[in-house]
């Protein structure tokens, strides 16, 4: 038996969690829940979820300039699946922090005047009390945004009744509607699966990302490789380099210059007839006019005066 589209993600909804609510309950949040679990427990009824995600889904399409579209998500389960959703149907993504300011003060670097905004939980998707819920009402902005069964639905123009606490959860919903945005554009056909992994929109630990990515790049061990060293040539001598070594050359030993050979001075043809021993001392230059004995000369270069004996 082939399930239809909507039995297909209401059963993948049912697998994320996506039904669960809390033990308390908004009053404007009633027409979305079944029934409540004997734990307290409120469930939502998925195919309301997947109606007002088909709605959404038209809002978005309707659209004409992707970018001015923001889907903001402060908490961490959600910021990977804006990420993701953004990448995929070329909305502005704020992940993290809301810097106050961002829809209403012009003198910001971030200010930005979107014609939709995308909220992961209404409740907790705010920073120093300034809600972007407020500053987009503040703004004539229409705000989309998951609600849960204890979420305020106060300035948000449509809301998708939906477990936001939970990141499998999250991602589910924002691939959903990532898919359903892309079906209505004409991106992708209905008749044929999405090729994106759901997977790709769910929240990751840390620590398992780290574990994962040393595993995958894991430096392999270094073997060193031995080369075979080349016999030198010898001089004199025909030497032929192989025909694969770099360069190609053949020594040419003939025209190779070969540097002249200085015969060393025969210091015995210098000596004097009567010896080294009746060979005069040699006078440093500038004493040539001194007399005999230049220890005691006066006029010595460097202007400097001997000790008198």
């Amino acid at each position: 038996m082939v399930l239809s589209q909507k039995e297909a993600d209401v059963q993948m909804m049912l697998a994320a969690d996506v039904h669960l609510g809390t033990k308390n309950c908004d009053f404007q949040m009633e027409r979305y829940v079944w029934k409540r679990r004997s734990d307290g427990i409120f469930i939502i009824n998925v195919g309301k979820t997947w109606d007002k995600l088909q709605l959404a889904a038209r809002v978005i399409v309707a659209i004409e300039n992707p970018q001015d579209i923001i889907v903001q998500s402060a908490r961490p389960y959600g910021q990977r699946a804006v990420l993701k959703f953004a990448q995929y149907t070329g909305c502005q993504a704020i992940a993290g922090r809301h810097t106050p300011g961002t829809f209403t003060n012009q003198l910001q670097n971030t200010f930005s005047e979107p014609r939709l905004l995308i909220l992961t939980d209404p409740r907790t998707d705010h920073q120093a009390s300034i809600y972007p819920i407020r500053e987009a009402a503040l703004g004539n902005i229409p705000v989309i945004a998951f609600c849960d069964t204890d979420s305020p639905m106060r300035h948000v123009d449509i809301s998708i009744p939906a477990n936001n606490k939970g990141k499998h959860s999250i991602g589910c919903l924002f691939w959903l509607l990532g898919r359903m945005v892309l079906q209505m554009r004409g991106t992708i056909t209905p008749s044929q699966p999405w090729d994106v992994m759901v997977d790709l929109f769910f929240y990751r630990e840390p620590d398992e990302t780290k574990d994962r990515e040393e595993e995958e790049g894991a430096i392999a061990e270094f073997v060193p490789v031995e080369y075979g060293a080349l016999p030198l040539p010898v001089p004199g001598a025909d030497t032929q380099w192989e025909a694969d070594a770099p360069g190609q050359w053949e020594p040419d030993v003939a025209s190779a210059a070969v540097p002249a050979v200085v015969a060393a001075p025969d210091w015995t043809t210098q000596v004097p007839a009567a010896g080294w021993e009746g060979a005069a001392a040699p006078v440093p230059a500038g004493w040539e006019g001194a007399a005999p004995g230049w220890e005691g000369a006066t006029g010595a270069p460097g202007n400097w005066d001997p000790v008198p004996q």
